[in-house]
Parts: structure tokens; sequence; C-alpha cells
């Protein structure tokens, strides 16, 4: 009996495995009631101290895994670039100046990236430190609710307020993370199109074609056409008359595209051998046809204004003729019979 009131006195009315466990071992009711009260909060708040360092960690890894594979991406499209150089012989000059650009623009986008990656880290550490020091202190037995009541009523105010540019930020973010667009690049974002002046995590600016320069909040940007990626390609529609002979028409088109082709322009670069694609469509008062030409980005309109010019004045050089609205009106007069 004496040695259950002992054990009652040292580890309480219901004791733990461990305060037991000690007793049992040293048959102290000091050594019982430490390990007691140790094996208590200080454990718990020991194991919260450990979660919360393998969670940051987990948390900093991932995150160095997307910047990582952020800048392996880039530096894919810098090859893939480097590559295509030999196929500028007549512009080398040019085209090298063309890769040393796309090159800078991509350590600019590595190094925001790196930016926002070091950011991120720091956040996501912060907000587990906060979540593990609330634990800590309810282990403590500190009423959190007034605190608690307070922050959710903040968080709450601050969230209807800040919802729109919270928005705007995280979609910035993944611009710079997924290198959407840069400066320079010529895109649709669907309400403004023009080349891109300044990205920031907030808003992206554009200036179009008329000069007016667009800011658009990044959060409303849904999708994005960028012209300037790579390649790009010009593709027209050409009506002859219904009686062209077609495949002279098709002909004249391709020797056209072809020897501006070969004549390596320096704002109509042509990567490859134009291709007439046939005729598209018979439309009411002509025959379609599709030519399609692959060039180097942002160059696309230029090379279109250019071919259409001179196909123009090939198709007068060759007789065929490029057809218009036409309309037949029948004057009647009082002496005209019925």
């Amino acid at each position: 009996m004496a040695f259950f009131a002992d054990l009652t006195d040292a580890c309480g009315d219901a004791p733990s495995e461990i305060c037991e466990l000690v007793f049992d071992l040293t048959d102290s009711q000091r050594a019982s009631g430490v390990a007691d009260w140790l094996a208590g909060p200080p454990l718990r708040i020991v194991i919260i101290l450990v979660g919360w360092w393998v969670i940051s960690r987990v948390a900093r890894r991932w995150v160095d895994r997307v910047v990582s594979r952020f800048a392996a991406e880039n530096l894919a499209a810098e090859k893939a670039a480097e590559a295509r150089r030999g196929m500028f012989s007549p512009l080398e000059d040019r085209a090298n100046e063309r890769l040393e650009e796309f090159k800078n623009r991509s350590e600019r986008s590595r190094q925001r990236a790196a930016t926002m990656g070091t950011v991120l880290r720091s956040t996501i550490t912060l907000l587990i430190g906060v979540v593990a020091v609330l634990l800590i202190l309810g282990e403590l037995e500190i009423d959190l609710a007034p605190l608690l009541a307070g922050a959710g009523i903040a968080g709450i105010a601050f969230g209807f307020g800040a919802q729109s540019l919270v928005k705007d930020f995280l979609s910035g973010m993944f611009i710079v993370f997924e290198d959407q667009y840069g400066v320079g690049d010529n895109v649709d974002l669907g309400e403004a199109s023009g080349q891109v002046e300044r990205v920031s995590l907030r808003t992206t600016r554009i200036r179009d074609v008329e000069g007016t320069l667009w800011v658009v909040p990044n959060g409303e940007i849904r999708r994005v056409a960028n012209h300037s990626q790579l390649w790009a390609r010009t593709v027209l529609d050409i009506e002859v008359d219904y009686s062209t002979d077609i495949d002279a028409a098709i002909e004249v088109i391709q020797q056209t595209a072809i020897a501006l082709w070969e004549d390596q322009a320096e704002a109509t670069t042509i990567l490859e051998s134009p291709e007439v694609w046939g005729v598209q469509s018979l439309a009411e008062s002509a025959v379609v046809i599709r030519l399609a030409v692959k060039t180097e980005p942002s160059e696309q309109w230029t090379t279109a204004r250019e071919l259409r010019r001179r196909i123009k004045i090939a198709f007068e050089q060759s007789g065929i003729d490029i057809p218009f609205p036409q309309q037949v009106v029948h004057l009647r007069t009082a002496d005209t019979p019925g």
C-alpha cells in the first residue's frame, strides 16, 4: 500500500506510463514528478519545434525545385535559340545580336525567379513559425481566444479589402515564374495588346500601336497570346479570280515568297522555306489561296506587308486578277417596255 501511496503522491491519481516507469526505476517521487512534467508540455513543445523545422525544410526545398525547373526551361530555350543561329548565315551578326538579347532577357527572368524564390521561402517559414508559436502558447496554457478573435476580425477585414491586391500579386508571381512574357514582347492580353514595357508583381504595362499605354492588373489576365516567343508565322489568304489558273497562281505566290526568303532582308527574316498550303476556301467572288511563312518573332507583320506588296506586283506582271466585289445595275426608264 505504501508503494501505491507514494506513486499517487508522485504522479497523481492517474499516473502516466513514464512517471510510473521512472518511479519504478528510481523509487524517487521528485524524479518521477520531473519526468511526468517533462513528458507533458516540454515534450510537446519540442515536437512542435521539430515539426516546424521539418515542414519549413520541405517547403523551402519545394520552392528551390520550382525555381530550378524554371531555370532549366530557360536554359533549354536558350539552346534552341542558339541552334537556330546557323540558319541566318547572311545575317550572322544580327542573329548573334538577337541571341544575346534573348540570353539577357532569360537571365533577367532567372534573377526575378530567384528573388521570388527567396521571398516565398521567407514567407512560408514565417507563416509556419507563427502557427508553431501559437501552438506553443497553447501548450503553456496561455489563453489565445482574445488574440485569435482579434486576429480573425483583422484578417477578415484585410481579406475583403485586399483580395484583389493579393490576387494581382499571386498572378504576377506565376507570370514571372513561368516566363509567360517579358519586356519587349508583343502580347495580346484580351483587353489590351501591344508591346510590353514593364512587368511588376501587381501590374503589366503595354504600349499599343497607337501609342496608348495600358496598365493591366495581373489578376485580370485570363489568357496570354505572346507573338515574340522563339518564332512566329505569317499566314496570308490571297484571293484570285475564278477564271484564274489556280496552279499558275500558286506557282507565282510560291516563287514570290521564296524570293523574299532568299533576300534575307533585315526586317523580314524568314526561317524556313515558305509553304503554299493550297486552296483555303471558295468565297463568294474569289478563290482563296493560303500562304504560310515562318519568321523571326515580331517580324510576321512586316513580312506580311512586304509579301502583299510583292505578290500584287507579281500578279500584275503575270496577268492574274485580284477580284473585287462587283454589282450589276439595271436602269429602267418610262419608255422601257416591261
